[in-house]
């Protein structure tokens, strides 16, 4: 979608969100070059901030290539923002609902029309604890293999130090840098024309991550952790924890019981 196709809704959302974008925000913006100039394509992006999906969208909005991010689908009916997520042609997503798979028919769709679709492969927010990329849903790689088209990896760090995750007042002062760095297109094509198994999607959009999270740690100036953050391991682990925790509680009562108490003892 070139410069002349972005709209009014667009060009409206811009007037409104770029100024305090520009006033409380500094830019570190580098890999616009990989920005594909024409034909559809993918951006897939990490994501540790409320406040980043704005930030990133001005970066690609100055690039004259306007993204299409998917989102949650109650974000469409509410008043003005509705309006405006209809009218930029965001995608709406219905999750664990019968329209769960039009967000990926909208998304090749719109590929295939020569856009860019903006995908937080992840899913929400990163539950890693030092931000890191966790692990992604498979989504972005069935659209990928699906349309064979580029997927650009983006990085990008400093809205999280703005708003940090799961925070209810920003940090505004000093004023913060927004750091983006996008790259060069990952390497799909030996994927390409194999049945599209879970294990298939799994291993490439693992591909996917992994150019990400090393143009974060590129932005960030550190290593990348080994291992990635998987939250259903989280899970299952705190599980397990407390599960055990309860076993302790119920033997020591039980022992308690059996033995008597030293009241009950005198």
């Amino acid at each position: 979608m070139s410069r002349r196709r972005i709209g009014f809704w667009y060009r409206l959302a811009a007037v409104i969100a770029k100024p305090p974008l520009v006033v409380l925000i500094k830019r570190d913006w580098r890999g616009m070059e990989n920005i594909p100039a024409d034909g559809g394509f993918i951006t897939a992006v990490n994501h540790n901030s409320h406040l980043d999906p704005f930030a990133y969208a001005h970066f690609q909005y100055n690039t004259g290539r306007v993204p299409r991010f998917l989102a949650k689908h109650g974000l469409f009916k509410k008043g003005f923002i509705g309006a405006v997520m209809r009218g930029t042609g965001q995608i709406p997503v219905y999750r664990e609902t019968t329209n769960a798979l039009s967000a990926f028919r909208a998304a090749i769709d719109a590929v295939e029309r020569g856009e860019c679709v903006a995908f937080y492969p992840e899913g929400t927010l990163t539950r890693d604890p030092d931000l890191w990329p966790m692990t992604a849903k498979t989504g972005v790689a069935r659209v990928a293999l699906q349309t064979k088209c580029p997927v650009i990896p983006v990085a990008q760090w400093g809205a999280n130090l703005v708003l940090a995750p799961y925070a209810k007042k920003p940090d505004l002062l000093p004023r913060k840098t927004h750091h983006v760095l996008a790259g060069p297109p990952v390497d799909l094509e030996r994927f390409y024309d194999r049945e599209m198994t879970p294990e298939l999607l799994k291993e490439a959009t693992e591909v996917i991550m992994t150019a990400i999270t090393g143009l974060l740690g590129e932005l960030r100036g550190e290593q990348p952790p080994q291992r990635r953050y998987d939250p259903r391991e989280a899970r299952i682990a705190q599980r397990r924890k407390a599960a055990g925790t309860n076993t302790l509680t119920e033997q020591a009562g039980s022992a308690a019981i059996e033995h008597g108490s030293p009241e009950e003892s005198k």
